[in-house]
């Protein structure tokens, strides 16, 4: 999840449906309010709010993005600024062949399960379609950013590094990253904190109640956002990052013969697609893998005669 929230339009979210432990983290995410928070002063205090947010559980996704983050900062980058139709197409691969088994998971398509897809995809394209703005740095907003950002991190489809870029604080907060900067970093995890929890709570509860109708709009949202991970793109505008290095700000997708790489007479067309396969064929893997281990878990429950 750390690894994919570093690349502007693709989602930790997505990551966290492919390997089927979605819905059991909006759901960690959501207990942790005031009522669980007060069982810390009580008897048992903390063995009873770590059962009660399932804390180990959160700790661990929460080490594995951060640790990700800031050794895979710098590699994510790198790779972007060299081989960046290999990396767009691996992801459009792997978010291509997610789309369809979250899609796949919903047992009874509807009329308003096919609506809240429409919405979904319509969704999903229009924010990336959005131009960047120039933005202040002032803590206030900082903080929002962060609140803003995680929630668009926990959707499948939509980047929190994307939203960022539409905010005007992607190589802003890359170079705090990098550079380690404390106190900003310390303000945009503060509004990612609240951003996340009160958000997670309106997930849960759209999960619970409207199930199929919610993973229709998240499938939708990560077809949508296709728009954005499509390999092939020139660029339209431009900005310099913090190490002062000119990137893309705005991009128009072309077709595969029409792009050019520089020095080069021939468009890297098979090894982009050899990539999307790759990115295939990891989302089979781990569908593959979860479904043995829900198989399993089955025969169990049968075994014990629950």
């Amino acid at each position: 999840m750390g690894a994919a929230d570093v690349i502007p339009g693709v989602s930790g979210g997505t990551i966290a449906l492919i390997t089927d432990i979605y819905e059991e983290l909006i759901d960690s995410i959501k207990s942790i309010g005031s009522k669980n928070i007060f069982l810390l002063f009580k008897n048992n205090g903390i063995r009873r709010f770590i059962e009660a947010t399932n804390a180990y559980f959160l700790l661990s996704v929460l080490l594995g993005i951060a640790i990700s983050l800031l050794s895979l900062s710098h590699l994510m980058q790198f790779l972007l600024a060299n081989y960046p139709i290999y990396i767009w197409s691996f992801f459009f691969g792997l978010i291509l062949a997610s789309a369809w088994f979250v899609g796949k998971t919903i047992s009874k398509w509807n009329t308003y399960t096919v609506i809240n897809l429409i919405i979904g995809i319509a969704a999903g394209f229009w924010v990336t379609t959005i131009t960047p703005a120039e933005t202040t740095a002032n803590s206030w907003f900082i903080f929002i950013c962060g609140a803003i950002a995680v929630c668009a991190m926990i959707l499948p489809g939509i980047s929190g590094s994307f939203i960022l870029l539409l905010l005007g604080k992607y190589a802003y907060m890359m170079g705090a990253l990098t550079s380690l900067n404390i106190g900003i970093i310390a303000i945009f995890a503060a509004g990612a904190l609240i951003g996340i929890i009160s958000f997670s709570k309106v997930l849960s509860f759209l999960l619970h109640r409207f199930h199929a109708q919610t993973i229709a709009i998240l499938t939708g949202f990560m077809i949508g956002s296709l728009n954005k991970i499509w390999p092939w793109k020139v660029s339209i505008q431009t900005f310099i990052d913090a190490h002062g290095i000119i990137k893309p700000l705005v991009e128009k997708n072309v077709l595969p013969n029409t792009f050019l790489y520089e020095n080069s007479t021939e468009p890297h067309t098979v090894m982009a697609i050899l990539f999307a396969l790759i990115g295939i064929a990891l989302v089979v893997i781990l569908e593959h893998i979860n479904v043995s281990k829900v198989d399993e878990e089955e025969d169990l429950r049968k075994k014990l005669g629950f």
